[in-house]
């Protein structure tokens, strides 16, 4: 009897003690979710990512790709915001103006570097940190593919000694025009910058013949010359391309010009660390994702060093800032 009431006994407990596990086991996942649930991204009702340029382009195109991926990542819906105007002054007021809490994300191209380094809105560059960079894609020096005058580097800078090269860009102290400064200062070529308002206008003058080169990346140009519309001359690179394995790099050449058209994403500066280190692992997570590689790859971008996280693009980000007020006082832009 005392037996079976002892192997009843052992019997209950062994059961008491599967339910008592089985409960632990929920109460643990089910603080496990109620972590989840209490993180930063699920209160933000939806995430932004702010661009400055217009819906439909590259910076907006980049943004949207990135957030599908980051949207499995957070959890939580991402929505693209256009604050047009102003180079960028209007997305970097709008973005100073909201919470240092990571539902607002920047992002980021070159414009906005030079428009904080003339003054040109509230936003200073110690008010951001670099987050993520999302890609980096070097800038080609094209022509219209008839003209043989200035076909090669050497023909170009020979050529540009008798007249200066006309060179097409969007706007004063723009990308276009700060990066032919910097390969002008380099290589010795002297150019004429004329300034058409935007990078399609450009390409229009240059298939016309009214200018003589453009600065375009190889997502822009790759079209064109498969078409034989342009040529490239030159890439503003470390090294050459795998896609365009006849266009020399500068650097090649010795000229360490290396002009890029750079894309990364800042918050607040005053963001809390955690928020920070959260946003950089997940959204580089998302971007190391195949759906974004193979828009890195369309590119001819490497999607194993395109994309960066913070450790790597915050530092970059500033030394990218230094960079550009340079240039901008060389040209007289700056006092």
């Amino acid at each position: 009897m005392f037996n079976k009431n002892f192997k009843n006994l052992f019997g209950f407990l062994a059961v008491a003690s599967l339910i008592f596990t089985s409960f632990a086991s929920d109460v643990n996942a089910g603080s496990h979710e109620k972590k989840k649930k209490e993180s930063f991204a699920a209160k933000c009702n939806p995430m932004e990512v702010v661009i400055h340029a217009a819906y439909g382009g590259g910076t907006d195109q980049t943004a949207r790709m990135m957030s599908i991926r980051a949207r499995k990542e957070f959890d939580t819906d991402i929505q693209v915001v256009g604050k047009r105007g102003g180079s960028g002054s209007k997305a970097q007021n709008y973005v100073k103006s909201k919470p240092a809490n990571g539902c607002t994300i920047l992002a980021l191209t070159e414009s906005h570097l030079y428009t904080m380094a003339r003054g040109k809105s509230d936003m200073k560059i110690s008010d951001i940190t670099g987050i993520v960079r999302a890609m980096e894609e070097p800038t080609f020096i094209v022509i219209n593919a008839q003209n043989t005058k200035i076909d090669t580097v050497k023909k170009m800078i020979s050529e540009s000694k008798k007249k200066p090269i006309t060179t097409g860009i969007a706007s004063i102290g723009g990308t276009e025009h700060i990066g032919m400064y910097q390969w002008s200062k380099a290589s010795g070529t002297a150019f004429k910058p004329v300034s058409f308002g935007s990078g399609a206008q450009s390409l229009q003058a240059l298939a016309s013949g009214k200018i003589d080169v453009a600065l375009l990346n190889p997502s822009e140009a790759a079209g064109l010359i498969a078409d034989k519309k342009v040529k490239a001359v030159v890439l503003l690179a470390p090294k050459r391309l795998k896609d365009y394995p006849d266009v020399p790099s500068s650097y090649e050449l010795g000229y360490k010009v290396n002009v890029a058209t750079t894309r990364g994403y800042a918050v607040l500066a005053s963001t809390p660390d955690a928020i920070k280190k959260e946003l950089s692992a997940k959204l580089l997570k998302g971007m190391k994702h195949e759906i974004f590689a193979s828009y890195l790859k369309g590119s001819s971008l490497d999607p194993e060093t395109s994309p960066a996280g913070m450790d790597v693009w915050e530092p970059q980000l500033k030394e990218n800032f230094k960079n550009a007020q340079t240039a901008l006082k060389e040209l007289g832009l700056l006092k």
